[in-house]
Order: structure tokens, then sequence, then C-alpha cells
């Protein structure tokens, strides 16, 4: 039972201060926003490429309606212009502006719109919530998706006992590619399961993402552990059945570097920080020299040809004969290509479907934007690489106390990164929709507020950068 003084000089009891209706409105809001990014091609496969595109628009009206008053009014802090992420602003620039050169000038324009958009919605998320809402909210939204991807995958098998097109259009006559399913009914045969989203690959890496997120939020003792639990098991029971062989390398990095951050924290002299690099660089080179040998059998192991299932032939060979035409400043944006257009109609097919990204965003990006556009990238990720590794492993500190404790949150922009570059060797979903979302949200939040716990009105910084706290 609580219990308080009743004498007459001390202040009567308050409640604990709750959170206002309007802010958690805000929060759902934004769990929102990230499942229809997250879960995009959901949206796309259950109202249609128009219906998809009508709700980012929405979307990103409303975040432009709810985030340009609180901006105006500084709330819930002042805007930090300053600390923008301008070199991956700048690429979106020059993403609009390739289209004076465009070899596509409608897919350029068509997807620049959805990249602006996305855009938008991540600044509006790194400036209204804080670190730790953000990663709350992104928990909440991996839920969602794994738990509806159950559901529709439960439904698909025991209701209709059959796959499912998208739009829930009707089944043709005759053997149909599964690539065309929505779900492919695969749950109880041992087969890929898709989920929602459509794709065993993109499942697989959501699913990734919720592991490390729950994960977090274990670790830092949040409310519900053993619910937290449990959608873990949920998660990794999905990154199982979709058998990626892109995301269990993923996993498997995330995992080595998790190990090394941990190492480092416990470090107490810059000497063992060194010996734990110098052991961590000597290793990750051996490694990945020994999985270059070994490629063959490993891929084989896990159901993929040594050209990894095509790419090498089928489209990074033509993707890259296309690119070497404008080397310099690229083709003209387009993330992801536009199947229809006479550009890149039947220009690459897989499984009878037109391909419309490169599985490989650096050259992605250089049939895009050329060269120029490679560097730009490159110092967006090595940027975010290097701001979110030293959140992990340096101890919060901004005055002369150096004994304070290391939060599981600061762990999540690193793991979440690693997970970007690892995927971005065989996947282009990196620099569109979610991947540009982390991206965006990561690199401005890490700037602007690079501890967590703190926000803009307990910190002041002085020249050089440096950091003390507010009287």
């Amino acid at each position: 039972m609580a219990q308080h003084t009743k004498h007459p000089v001390a202040a009567p009891p308050t409640a604990p201060e709750r959170e206002s209706t309007g802010h958690l409105l805000l929060r759902g809001y934004v769990i929102l926003v990230l499942i229809a990014i997250f879960a995009h091609t959901a949206v796309y496969n259950l109202v249609g490429q128009t219906g998809a595109g009508i709700a980012m628009i929405l979307f990103t009206l409303a975040t432009l309606a709810i985030g340009v008053p609180m901006i105006s009014r500084r709330q819930p802090q002042p805007f930090r212009w300053r600390r923008l992420p301008w070199t991956a602003l700048g690429y979106t620039t020059l993403a609009l502006i390739s289209v004076a050169w465009s070899q596509w000038r409608g897919p350029t324009l068509l997807t620049w719109v959805l990249l602006a958009a996305v855009t938008v919605n991540a600044l509006f998320i790194a400036h209204v919530l804080t670190w730790h809402e953000i990663v709350r909210a992104l928990s909440s939204a991996f839920k969602w998706i794994l738990g509806l991807s159950l559901a529709l995958e439960l439904w698909v098998s025991l209701v209709i006992h059959g796959p499912l097109l998208p739009n829930f259009a009707t089944l043709p006559d005759g053997k149909l590619d599964p690539q065309w399913y929505w779900v492919r009914d695969n749950l109880f045969d041992g087969g890929r399961v898709q989920g929602i989203v459509g794709n065993a690959n993109l499942l697989a890496i959501i699913s990734l993402f919720a592991i490390i997120t729950f994960g977090i939020l274990f670790a830092a003792r949040a409310r519900w552990r053993t619910t937290l639990a449990l959608w873990m098991l949920l998660a990794a029971y999905f990154l199982f059945r979709t058998a990626s062989a892109t995301a269990m390398v993923c996993a498997a990095a995330v995992a080595v570097v998790l190990l090394v951050a941990l190492l480092m924290r416990r470090a107490r002299t810059p000497g063992a920080r060194t010996r734990i690099y110098t052991v961590a660089i000597g290793g990750t080179v051996l490694a990945v020299a020994a999985v270059w040998l070994l490629r063959e059998p490993l891929l084989g192991l896990l159901g993929r040809s040594a050209d990894l299932t095509g790419r090498s032939e089928k489209i990074w060979t033509k993707v890259t004969e296309r690119a070497m035409e404008h080397p310099v400043f690229g083709n003209g944006f387009s993330s992801p290509w536009i199947p229809t257009d006479p550009a890149f109609d039947r220009w690459i097919v897989d499984h009878g479907i037109t391909v419309f990204h490169a599985h490989n965003m650096w050259l992605d990006v250089f049939l895009q934007l050329g060269g120029v556009g490679v560097i730009l990238m490159a110092v967006v990720y090595l940027s975010l690489l290097w701001r979110s590794w030293f959140f992990a492993v340096d101890r919060p500190r901004w005055d002369l106390n150096s004994s304070r404790q290391f939060s599981p949150l600061t762990l999540l922009p690193s793991l979440f990164t690693v997970v970007l570059l690892v995927q971005g060797l065989s996947e282009s979903t990196p620099i569109m929709l979610w991947g540009w979302l982390l991206v965006i949200l990561l690199s401005f939040k890490l700037k602007s507020v690079p501890l967590v716990g703190v926000g803009e009105r307990d910190l002041v910084f002085e020249r050089g950068n440096r950091q003390r706290r507010v009287p």
C-alpha cells in the first residue's frame, strides 16, 4: 500500500505523470505509418498498385498536417535543422534532378515521390518520438505484421485450403508459377511461408528486425517480458520457415557485431579495445575469405546456386552493361523499377516476372545515379555506421561522471545498420521504402539526440560539439 506523510508542511501526493491522449494518438499514428511502410507489399496485394499509392500519399499528407504545426510551435522540442542527414537529403535531391537526363522520366518522377514520402515520414518520426518510443513503436509494428502473417497463413491453410492470389483474385485454370501467389499455403507442408507481405525474403528480414527489437526491449526489462519472449519465438519460427539465405547471413553478422559490441562495453582501457578491434577485424577478414572460397558448398547447403540463384548471370551482368552507358550520373533514378515502363518491361525476367530491382543496392545506385550516387550513398551508410557504432559502445557521458550504465537500446541502430549493409549485397531494398526509412530515421535521430534518455531540453551543444548538462 502506498503511504505518504501527513505533515502539514509537506506537499500533498500527486498521481504519476501520464501521457496525454494526444501523444498516445501520435504514437498510434506512427505505428500505422511503420506498418504501412514495412508491409507495403501487403497493402499492394490488398488494394492494388493505385490503392497502395493513394495510401502512401494520404499518410504523407497526414504527417505534414501533424508535423508542420508541431515544428512551428517548437514541439515536442525545437526542430534541429542543422542536424538533418544532409548527405542522405543530397542523394534525394540528386534523384529528383536526375529527371533532366533520365532515360525513363516517368518512373523517375513516380518513384521519387515515393522516396520523398518515406523521407518525410522518417524525419517526422525521429522528431516527435524519443529513442524509447521509437523502439516501442517498431516493436508494435513488427507484432502486428507477424501476428497478421500468422493469421493469414492459418486462414489460407485451414479455410481456403489452397494458395491465395493478390487482391483475392480467382485462381485461373492450369498450373501457375508460385511467384505470383500472395500466400502459397505452405504453413503445414514444410514449404516457405510468406505472410501478409507476400514474400519469404521480406518476411525473413522483418522477422530478424523483430528479434533484434524484442530482444533489446527484453534486455531493457520492459514490461510483459514473457509476452516479448513469445513474440521472439514467433519471429524466430518465421525466420526459420522462410528459409532465406540472405536473412541467415544477416543474422550471423548481427550475432558477430553484437558480441563485439558487448565485449567493447566491458573493455576498461584503450588497449583492451584495440585488442578487441584487432581480433574482430582479423577474424572477419578470415571468415569472409573462407566463405568466399567455400561459397559453392555453403550456398548448396542453403539451397542456392553458386551464382546466387541467377543473380550474377541474369541480373548483375545486364545491369552493369546498362550502367556503363552513363557511368558518372547514371541513367536516371527509379527505385524500384517500374515493370510496366518500356525501359524495364521484359528487360530482365525471372520466373516469368519482370525484375524490379538489381538485387544489389550498390549496383542499383550505380545504374540509376552513377558514380556520384554511389559516393553519396557510401557516405550516407558510412556515417550511419560510424555514429551507430559509437552510440552502442561508448558509455553515455555529458559531464565528468564516467560511470553511467549502458542502455540496451543503444545497440539497435548499429544492429539494424549491419542488417541493411549485408542485405544490400543481394537485395536493393535498403535504398527504398522501409530500408530508406530506417536510414533517414536513424541518421537524423543519432545526430539530433545522441544520448538515450536525454532530450533537446537537457543538452546544449557548445563549440567543438562538446556537451554539458543544462543547469
